[in-house]
């Protein structure tokens, strides 16, 4: 994509300590100013001698994921007719690209430190790509669900490396300007790629979502072969393989018991066991990661500070909730409204829109009067945008039924989203930023894992059951955000954050 289309990101810039100076972007996708965030982490390493070739492959690579984690959604209806797939199949078609990105994302970040940042990029790359060929190809959903795993395994490589490969490479000059156009990139990804997957939807084939990922890895990879300098090992300390397995298995198996409790059929006997194994599993990661102190995947230090806590808190429900009503509206578009999936995905564009006009200010306002406010009116407006698609029915018109909806939710998560991410990096040491800030992105992921896990009730539903699964859905979403919000009343503070030195 042309580079002047991005150049009028805003950027927010904050001073955070003598050596690492950083500028935040505005982005009008909520997870990707998260992951942008981390990019403040990492110093120039080496002078680069294709800068703008570089953040080109870092632009492709990391897209990749940004438009895969938003064009299924447009998709499961289509996904659900082919396999004759029930309701869990169709939770399970996007979790099971959110588990594996969810819980090794910081493990990602941190295999690129000792194996090397454009080689774990290059490897994310191929095997997202190998695993979308096989996405396409896939005979029987049980292949599907493997692919799409493997596909939030590549995610969770390539996305925290390509930003850490910025971050080396520009000047701190010119960091701020890169990053912002990196996730002005990603954002117009994830927003455009679900109206191109509901055209190719309409044309009759899904699987053909998939197939779009192939030459956009493949011009990836080539610059990267090319441009990017090689690795050189900065760390030799080993990874935390033992801590990413139990969070994995540990998150996989609650997402599990979500699912099968929110099915029709309700929780069973089963059902309980497997809620305590994952609470087991959960439990002794956190065990594990106390034992290794800063060598684990999540150092337990970063929750000394109660502000930390609070936010991690607030992006759980936030981040949940908005990942109910991103899932669950194309399908209700789609299935109970008989919109076309290119109608269903233009029908959120909205979002973006208003995202990208509205956070410039709502940024600015952040930074003199503190996060607090910014983040507990826009978590309130969230949940009376959810409040506002309780209006939707069989025979509602957009401009008067969802529109209102999707702009009043845009605007919550114009107030908050940028808010939150600064605050997060402003109460930890220094030591700390780039595992707090990797931390808050995985959290925002979870949040989405686990509400998709939660809505099988709605998949399940047919004719005016669906609508009223969804309405109910949708007022306990409002629900949560008004609980993220009093939760950023009671736990963040409300001056402006600034970065904690290093203890001695």
């Amino acid at each position: 994509m042309p580079t002047r289309l991005f150049e009028a990101v805003a950027i927010l810039q904050t001073t955070c300590g003598e050596n690492c100076r950083t500028v935040l972007p505005v982005s009008t996708s909520p997870q990707a100013y998260c992951d942008a965030a981390s990019a403040r982490c990492f110093g120039r390493s080496a002078p680069a001698a294709h800068p703008r070739l570089i953040l080109a492959a870092s632009v492709l690579a990391s897209s990749l994921a940004f438009v895969d984690g938003s064009v299924v959604n447009v998709a499961l209806p289509a996904i659900g007719r082919a396999f004759s797939a029930d309701a869990g199949a169709l939770q399970w078609t996007v979790n099971a690209y959110l588990l594996p990105l969810s819980a090794i994302l910081l493990l990602g970040g941190a295999a690129g430190d000792r194996l090397g940042r454009r080689r774990l990029l290059l490897w994310g790359t191929v095997l997202f790509a190998v695993a979308s060929l096989v996405c396409a190809l896939a005979p029987h959903l049980a292949l599907l669900l493997a692919a799409r795993f493997l596909q939030g395994v590549g995610s969770a490589m390539l996305m925290p490396n390509s930003l850490a490969i910025l971050g080396q490479t520009f000047t701190e000059e010119r960091k701020g300007r890169a990053v912002g156009i990196w996730a002005a990139a990603s954002a117009v990804a994830g927003a455009l790629g679900p109206v191109l997957g509901g055209w190719l939807v309409d044309l009759g084939s899904w699987r053909a979502i998939f197939l779009i990922n192939l030459p956009i890895a493949a011009v990836a990879v080539v610059l990267a072969l090319r441009y990017i300098p090689e690795d050189r090992a900065e760390r030799r300390e080993p990874l935390d393989v033992l801590g990413a397995a139990l969070v994995t298995t540990g998150l996989g198996l609650l997402t599990w018991v979500l699912t099968l409790a929110g099915a029709p059929a309700g929780p069973s006997g089963i059902t309980g066991l497997m809620a305590l194994g994952a609470i087991g599993l959960l439990l002794l990661f956190v065990i594990v990661e106390i034992r290794r102190g800063d060598r684990a995947l999540v150092p337990m230090n970063l929750f000394s500070a109660p502000t930390v806590v609070g936010l991690n808190l607030v992006t759980l429900l936030l981040y949940g909730a908005l990942g109910a009503l991103l899932v669950l509206m194309p399908y209700v578009l789609i299935e109970a409204l008989r919109y076309s999936a290119a109608q269903a995905a233009a029908a959120l564009l909205p979002l973006p829109i208003v995202m990208a006009l509205v956070s410039p200010l709502a940024g600015s306002l952040a930074e003199r009067v503190g996060p607090r406010t910014p983040i507990a009116v826009g978590s309130i407006a969230v949940g009376l945008g959810m409040v506002l698609t309780l209006r939707i029915h069989a025979s509602t018109g957009y401009w008067t039924g969802l529109l209102p909806a999707v702009i009043v939710v845009a605007l919550g998560l114009s107030a908050a989203v940028a808010p939150l991410t600064t605050a997060v990096l402003g109460d930890v040491q220094l030591r700390y930023t780039g595992a707090a800030s990797g931390l808050n992105s995985a959290v925002a992921r979870t949040g989405g894992l686990l509400a998709t896990a939660m809505v099988g009730s709605v998949f399940a539903a047919r004719g005016v059951g669906l609508l009223r699964s969804f309405h109910v859905t949708m007022a306990i979403g409002a629900v949560v955000c008004w609980s993220a919000a009093l939760g950023a009343w009671a736990l963040v503070r409300g001056a402006r954050p600034q970065l904690r030195a290093n203890d001695p």
